[in-house]
């Protein structure tokens, strides 16, 4: 299965006219849209145009609930509890983040916990927003059990993403990490192209190593056992109970502060989601000057980069800088697309009443 290219600020338009056809507001729709298309501009295929697709079904099939009205039901001066009801998980996450950037620069920390959410997209577009606003931001979520456990063969734990912004010059740092090998969103690009995924990356429902994407997924999506592995693979040798540990201390954050669903739980109800989320945002002024601050982290992140490098080298990137690359060049050139995820788009233009503003093939 091929690629074309389409121009970003068509993909823009088409998006958001397919959200406002599904019921969304206007403002709604650019938020959403924003989110998603963030995914593409860095280069991050799994969570761009190519899931159009998976917002369609969650839609369609009631999962998000387009009247829905998220409520605080707990709140200090530095911290909120959010019950989600179910609302579209760009527009919930985004407003979540807002009011601990708010509370972040009232009272120096602003922590908020959502529950019964949905897939709200990468985690690092949330981090970056309380980044743009000169404070560090955290952010985290569960997701469906996708992750099979050290010496385990059945996935319990989410993808649980982790992702970590700071200002910093010439590039902010911005760290964005599923806790996982690989996130869901890789085994449904690679199911697209041959259907077949890296040794490495996932187990079968006998917990032996596979690369067949189509199985694992359809393993994962019918609870049948297996899953991705934890970030460092399987085993202990090479560090899998690392990832294993980073993505329960996620699933703490959100689902167990939030009183919500464990990733082991999520889509277990019918016509709903149950994920969870954490953002977090911390004005590092109450360390000190936060000029200052900025300053010493830009400097360590230039000695990074100007580190000797390996044999065969010749460029030292730290978190951030490739997302960038990857925004200039898909701005100049276009969004990679595959001919599959272009077709799903075509069926939900049409679906939506958006297929006037389907993007062109560059």
């Amino acid at each position: 299965m091929g690629y074309i290219k389409v121009d970003y600020e068509e993909a823009k338009t088409f998006c958001e006219h397919v959200f406002a056809g599904y019921g969304f507001s206007e403002e709604e729709s650019r938020q959403i849209t924003d989110v998603l298309l963030a995914a593409d501009l860095s280069g991050i295929e799994s969570h761009g145009l190519q899931r159009l697709i998976r917002y369609h079904h969650e839609i369609t099939d009631g999962m998000v609930k387009l009247d829905a009205k998220p409520e605080i039901v707990k709140e200090t001066p530095l911290s909120a509890l959010i019950e989600g009801n179910d609302a579209m998980g760009q527009t919930l996450s985004a407003n979540a983040m807002k009011l601990a950037i708010e509370k972040a620069k009232k009272t120096g920390v602003g922590i908020v916990a959502v529950r019964n959410g949905n897939h709200y997209g990468i985690a690092g577009y949330y981090a970056k927003m309380a980044a743009a606003e000169g404070l560090i931001g955290v952010c985290m979520t569960n997701t469906q059990a996708i992750m099979v456990p050290t010496f385990g063969k059945q996935a319990v734990l989410g993808t649980n993403p982790i992702a970590f912004a700071m200002p910093a010059e010439p590039v902010p740092f911005c760290f964005d990490s599923a806790t996982t090998v690989v996130p869901r969103g890789k085994l449904e690009v690679y199911a697209k192209k041959d259907g077949c995924i890296r040794p490495g990356w996932a187990v079968d429902e006998n917990g032996h190593e596979s690369t067949d994407a189509a199985r694992v997924l359809a393993n994962i999506i019918g609870d049948k056992g297996g899953g991705i592995l934890p970030l460092g693979g399987v085993g202990e040798e090479t560090s899998g109970y690392k990832g294993y540990g980073f993505g329960l201390i996620c699933e703490i954050c959100t689902a167990i502060l939030s009183g919500g669903t464990t990733s082991n739980h999520i889509y277990h109800t019918p016509h709903r989601s149950n994920i969870c989320h954490f953002f977090m945002a911390i004005d590092y002024g109450m360390f000190g000057d936060k000029a200052e601050i900025e300053a010493h982290l830009s400097k360590l992140l230039q000695e990074l980069r100007d580190s000797e490098k390996a044999e065969g080298q010749d460029r030292i990137y730290t978190h951030g800088e490739k997302e960038l690359i990857a925004r200039e060049r898909v701005l100049a050139g276009g969004i990679p697309v595959q001919e599959k995820t272009y077709a799903e788009m075509k069926m939900i233009g049409e679906y939506t009443g958006a297929s006037a503003y389907l993007p062109k093939e560059l």
